[in-house]
């Protein structure tokens, strides 16, 4: 097609993003504020106009890797002659956006995770090299209102921001100084969004939040007005038309209330699949985290929603090396596993984030005992989660199917337990539910072998 004489050229987005799902979801809005400005998304940075890195700050290497990235965005900006454009946002820009200028003075733009609604303005501002290069606010109510009210999904599975913040202050972490205070959107708003994604082809939902299960989010049009729970919202978006995949993360036990819980066992949309961080078995080292929970109150929490959902698969987070912790301490965290079992799990080493309480406490161990203790651990929890996968072998599962896999011929999907899940069929069958029966599994998969597609839910 020849293009117009008044038609204007597309600009190049490039969006690296690391981290959390909160901020794939972050990095799929800054593309949506960015299209009325005529930015595309282009596969490479090399030669774009415009580089956003959209940062995590939970451990240190994360952070590093930033800096890294920012060394060879340099050089592409040099040889582009200047005109590349380069942004920072996310965590790292919030905890050490003056830095990031001071360190790397190639950056144009830094803006926290609660700003990128203003960075068409940003972007503007420096075309005229007028105003502040920093935006790290923290008005996360006016960044839900100025995101635009549609989006356009990547495939049948999408991403809904539900709540942001938290107000854990959990000793090692520093969402609470980077995400702000916990607040709830609007249930009308998150309903209405959902509707558009439905209609657009999205059959499953991920709802988001740094605390998901601690929303709290007021519905003036529904049912009066008041405040409604996790469970109470779950269970709306379960009957809007074309929904038939429901999941959230990421939650804290302390907010895993009764009536989420049978929410697990009442709503079929919700998948059955929970992503629940304990981070330690020791109640000593949960106390040094502030982490408000035993081990045995976390124990109890996963039996009453195995008993409302008896085959959901639980997912966890855990930091081992955690400043004071013993060995009997990591034992504790060890026996915690055997008697849950997982699915899959998340494993850390302890990372001092400056600014934190962790930070300044005695007792930090060695790099050597954290690596002994993190692939002790590793070890445990893939042969868990090897053996859940192994025990899905012969059975037929539902899956959504994503897109193309890798090997001709073969397509890619995702079973109610989060499993990667690879089966031979064409690409007619993508953004479809189709059954499929598992032959094999391992560590990181399953292969199945399509049986039929599934009728819409009613």
């Amino acid at each position: 097609m020849t293009a117009t004489p008044d038609a204007k050229p597309l600009k190049g987005l490039f969006i690296r993003t690391y981290g959390c799902q909160m901020n794939v979801y972050d990095s799929e809005r800054i593309r949506d504020v960015l299209k009325p400005l005529g930015y595309a998304p282009v596969e490479a940075p090399e030669g774009a106009d415009l580089v956003v890195i959209n940062t995590c700050h939970i451990r240190e290497k994360a952070t590093e890797k930033v800096y890294s990235e920012l060394g060879k965005l340099k050089q592409m900006k040099l040889a582009s002659g200047g005109k590349m454009t380069i942004a920072v946002a996310g965590c790292v820009a919030q905890a050490e956006g003056a830095e990031i200028i001071r360190r790397q003075p190639a950056v144009d733009l830094v803006l926290g995770p609660q700003a990128y609604h203003k960075l068409p303005e940003m972007i503007a501002r420096a075309s005229r090299a007028v105003g502040d290069r920093l935006e790290t606010g923290f008005d996360t109510v006016e960044k839900f209102d100025a995101l635009p009210k549609t989006r356009e999904p990547d495939g049948p599975a999408a991403f809904v921001s539900v709540q942001e913040g938290c107000d854990k202050f959990c000793t090692f972490c520093v969402v609470p100084y980077t995400r702000g205070a916990e607040i709830s959107r609007n249930v009308d708003d998150i309903v209405s969004e959902i509707r558009d994604l439905a209609s657009k082809g999205v059959r499953e939902v991920t709802l988001l939040g740094q605390n998901v299960n601690a929303f709290h989010g007021p519905a003036p049009r529904l049912e009066g007005g008041a405040d409604w729970t996790l469970g109470q919202l779950v269970r709306h978006i379960a009957r809007i038309g074309g929904i038939e995949r429901i999941r959230y993360t990421t939650s804290h036990p302390r907010d895993m209330d009764d009536d989420l819980i049978a929410a697990h066992g009442d709503t079929p949309a919700m998948m059955p699949f929970l992503h629940l961080p304990v981070q330690s078995g020791s109640d000593r080292i949960l106390k040094a985290m502030n982490r408000g929970h035993t081990a045995d109150q976390y124990r109890d929490i996963i039996d009453r929603v195995r008993k409302a959902r008896p085959d959901i698969a639980i997912a966890s987070d855990f930091i081992v090396g955690f400043p004071g912790e013993s060995d009997a301490d990591f034992e504790a965290t060890m026996q915690l596993v055997r008697d849950i079992g997982f699915a899959v799990a998340y494993s850390f080493k302890y990372s001092s984030r400056p600014g934190t309480p962790a930070a300044e406490m005695h007792g930090h161990l060695s790099e050597a005992v954290k690596d002994e203790r993190l692939q002790a651990l590793q070890s445990l929890l893939r042969d868990q989660q090897t053996a859940f996968n192994q025990a899905q072998i012969g059975k037929t599962l539902p899956v959504l199917v994503t897109g193309k896999g890798r090997n001709p011929g073969q397509m890619h999907g995702r079973s109610p337990y989060l499993q990667a899940l690879h089966f031979d069929g064409t690409e007619a069958l993508i953004n479809t539910l189709v059954d499929v029966k598992i032959v094999s599994a391992s560590l990181n998969s399953i292969t199945g072998e399509h049986v039929r597609a599934r009728e819409p839910a009613a």
